[in-house]
């Protein structure tokens, strides 16, 4: 071997490393990936997105008590969903009253509805754990053709946590901002994501407890609609009863159902759809039914 070949043959060495080492373009892979299902988990510390081949959701119809705050999260969804105007959500109040199991029924309704001119909408769960990786997961999905609702369930923050300072920028305000493409969706229990005495400890012991307090409650600022779920009274909670019961096809009588209903309320102290659900996966258990 000549001393020409063997120069060649390390220059030929050498390319195939660097072609090893170049960063590999997966835009295909990663566009088989979300064509895979309509639902998604934003997996943070792989950076990947993991599909839900079923997401566990009730239809729209069976949603009662809440229609005011229903009417308007379809009509924001339905507007992004043909490409138009719509604005971030945050659905805050009593527990178990639906905040969740009415994100994913709309996500589902719209789906459902594909004819009507909506572009395909996708649904990507993110842990509020994960809160700090939502710049790299926005980066992956802001090119694609699809609309994306990011949705986090049980948001809220505690004392001495800064990651909703991340959330902030993503939101409204950063350099790159929210994609076009791209909604975020919440759920809490409370209204301004934060407990109570740590907005007070802050209006207590900063020097200027004005501007302590507005750095904590301005997250809630950045999403335009504000939607309320309060506790339900007696009748909406007897209504939700029956409407999973008539579902499922439990067939009791209406006096059967609606004192067990009263009873089983006030067994748990509370009158909620989580509550009344619960009374019928029991009643379906009772009766040998699958619910």
């Amino acid at each position: 071997m000549t001393s020409q070949d063997y120069l060649a043959e390390i220059a030929q060495s050498l390319a195939r490393i660097a072609e090893a080492l170049q960063p590999k373009d997966d835009t295909a892979a990663h566009n088989a990936d979300l064509a895979s299902a309509e639902a998604f988990h934003w997996d943070g510390n792989a950076g990947r997105l993991m599909a839900v081949p079923r997401v566990s959701r009730v239809p729209l119809a069976m949603l009662k008590g809440i229609d005011a705050v229903q009417d308007i999260l379809l009509r924001n969804t339905e507007q992004f969903a043909r490409g138009h105007g719509a604005n971030n959500a945050l659905l805050w109040g009593a527990r178990g009253m639906g905040k969740s199991s009415l994100v994913k029924a709309i996500h589902a309704d719209i789906a459902e509805r594909s004819s009507e001119g909506f572009l395909r909408l996708v649904l990507i769960e993110i842990a509020r754990e994960e809160l700090e990786t939502l710049p790299a997961l926005m980066r992956r999905i802001a090119r694609e053709e699809a609309r994306f609702i990011v949705f986090c369930d049980d948001l809220s923050f505690d004392s001495g946590e800064t990651s909703y300072k991340s959330l902030k920028t993503i939101l409204d305000g950063g350099l790159e901002g929210r994609p076009e493409n791209v909604l975020f969706y919440a759920t809490s229990n409370r209204r301004h994501l934060m407990p109570r005495d740590m907005i007070e400890n802050e209006r207590a012991t900063a020097i200027t407890p004005g501007e302590a307090v507005e750095e904590k409650v301005s997250l809630s600022d950045r999403f335009g609609l504000w939607l309320g779920f309060h506790n339900c009274d007696q009748p909406t909670f007897l209504t939700m009863v029956q409407t999973y019961a008539d579902h499922y096809g439990l067939g009791l009588d209406e006096d059967t159902l609606r004192a067990r209903a009263i009873e089983w309320a006030a067994t748990r102290g509370a009158r909620s759809g989580r509550v009344a659900i619960q009374l019928v996966r029991t009643l379906a258990g009772e009766m040998g039914k699958v619910v």
